[in-house]
């Protein structure tokens, strides 16, 4: 990803990444893995700009105020919805995944939707281990290879 570094170097596609707080056992283990991925692609602490926020259902308003952002070439939403005992945890994940999409095509940004919709704490934390497998890893190298891909297109 050579040319996320060169760019970050002019103060351009810089990375936000936006958080929930609700599971935040989760999403604390989503987080690192998204950082530790960036770091590895070159960017710094200055190149990643990270915002929390309540829960998953207010992730789209603090994307689009991220990708509004001159600076800010993609932005990254990670968050964990667990099923309980209503459909509350179905709704909060289908209308936080078109208000992230809503985002990227307002913005025409990469905004990348990690907001874990799980049956089980279980499944959550198969999602979010810290060695193996980790979807805020995997968010990371998208929003890299969609930076990548835009600046070729």
């Amino acid at each position: 990803m050579s040319l996320v570094k060169k760019e970050n170097k002019s103060g351009r596609n810089k990375i936000a990444i936006v958080v929930s707080k609700f599971n935040d056992f989760i999403t604390k283990n989503l987080l690192k893995a998204c950082r530790d991925e960036l770091h590895k692609a070159g960017l710094s602490e200055k190149d990643i700009r990270v915002t929390f926020v309540p829960g998953a259902f207010e992730i789209p308003l603090m994307a689009l105020k991220s990708a509004e952002r001159k600076e800010i070439g993609a932005v990254i939403c990670l968050g964990a919805v667990i099923k309980g005992e209503t459909l509350h945890y179905e709704l909060v994940a289908q209308e936080c995944a078109r208000g992230i999409m809503d985002v990227s095509l307002q913005t025409k940004k990469p905004v990348i939707f990690e907001v874990l919709a799980c049956d089980t704490i279980k499944k959550a934390q198969d999602r979010a281990k810290e060695k193996g497998n980790n979807k805020g890893r995997d968010a990371a190298l998208a929003a890299l290879e969609m930076l990548d891909m835009l600046s070729q297109s």
